[in-house]
């Protein structure tokens, strides 16, 4: 029980992080892209640059690093923007490997219990030299507790996991729609 329990400790704490490092990570695009419209079509791009630096979240930080090759051309503020939207989407995903391998790791460690338990049973039916249900029923018990418990951490913690994909989902989405937005309001607003 205890390995059992251990997967839903750590699960739980990297889900917990990760649920407030998305939630810190939503940012109103429609909005800051009307601030930075604003910005771009009187010429401050400084000022473009210093709203994208105050926004918190991966689409601030990808317009700023679009924003700050401004004066290269577009070419390369496109591939800024691309680049810097990888670097961004793997930060999205970090640790949903190691959520991935405790939903593994549960039920696995359950089934280990099970083993172990029916060991235990028959090592039970051995020591008494009896079959009977009092002997059998200890090992038995440990043997399914062990299963039970190391479904449900996995049912819970894929539970959050796949709450997690949907919203790393949309994020991307936010961050691919907002860039090609971006990409426009520069070439309309061209120096």
């Amino acid at each position: 029980m205890t390995p059992v329990l251990l997967c839903l400790i750590l699960g739980m704490a990297l889900v917990i992080e990760r649920i407030i490092y998305l939630n810190m990570a939503t940012t109103n695009v429609d909005a800051l892209l009307n601030d930075i419209e604003g910005k771009v079509k009187n010429g401050d791009y400084a000022g473009a640059k210093e709203l994208c630096r105050n926004t918190r979240g991966p689409v601030a930080s990808i317009f700023y690093q679009g924003l700050d090759r401004v004066e290269e051309g577009l070419e390369n503020v496109e591939k800024a923007v691309t680049s810097y939207g990888g670097v961004q989407m793997a930060r999205l995903e970090a640790n949903l490997t190691w959520i991935a391998l405790f939903i593994a790791l549960a039920p696995s460690f359950g089934f280990l219990g099970t083993v172990i338990g029916m060991v235990t049973a028959f090592d039970d039916i051995e020591k008494a030299g009896d079959i009977s249900p009092t002997v059998v029923a200890g090992g038995m018990k440990v043997a399914l507790l062990t299963t039970v418990f190391g479904l449900i951490v996995a049912i819970i913690l894929q539970i959050f996991y796949n709450y997690l994909l949907t919203k790393i989902e949309s994020l991307v989405s936010q961050m691919e729609d907002g860039s090609i937005t971006f990409m426009d309001i520069l070439i309309k607003n061209k120096k």
